[in-house]
């Protein structure tokens, strides 16, 4: 009796689904801090890129709302990869608490950087603002300088 029912059990998990991500945290040392920077700054250009042409297609609505969004989407595509950049790399397995209380201020400083490109991030899926933009760039600029080991 209890065989067929671990088989089924087996065969439903076999089943369904998994969501895979960019990267699995298995400490296998493929992926580097400057490799995944670099691919944070792609996806701030995308999403530079994204929103001028928003803007600009969005002079005629009606007949570019294909294209207005295609860019959307893609626009929100690279902030959400940001965020999740941020979070499953950098946050979950590069940013550890020091032991050292003087270790602390650079530590916080980090997690700040963290935190703020996760909102700005969010807000650049919101609008087209370029302000914000702007804001992602300097702070993923900041973030190269605190997380990289190329200078």
């Amino acid at each position: 009796m209890k065989i067929p029912y671990i088989l089924s059990v087996a065969l439903l998990l076999a089943a369904v689904p998994t969501n895979v991500s960019a990267h699995c945290q298995v400490p296998c040392g493929i992926y580097d801090d400057d490799n995944v920077i670099k691919s944070l700054t792609t996806d701030l250009l995308t999403i530079e890129k994204a929103c001028a042409q928003i803007v600009a297609l969005a002079k005629d609505p009606s007949a570019n709302a294909q294209q207005i969004t295609r860019w959307t989407v893609n626009k929100e595509k690279h902030a959400q990869d940001i965020q999740e950049k941020v979070l499953n790399y950098f946050l979950a397995q590069r940013l550890k608490l020091p032991e050292a209380d003087a270790d602390k201020a650079a530590y916080m400083v980090k997690l700040t950087l963290c935190h703020e490109i996760i909102v700005t991030a969010m807000k650049c899926k919101q609008s087209t603002d370029a302000a914000n933009v702007e804001k992602l760039k300097d702070l993923l600029d900041s973030f190269a300088k605190e997380f990289g080991t190329k200078k």
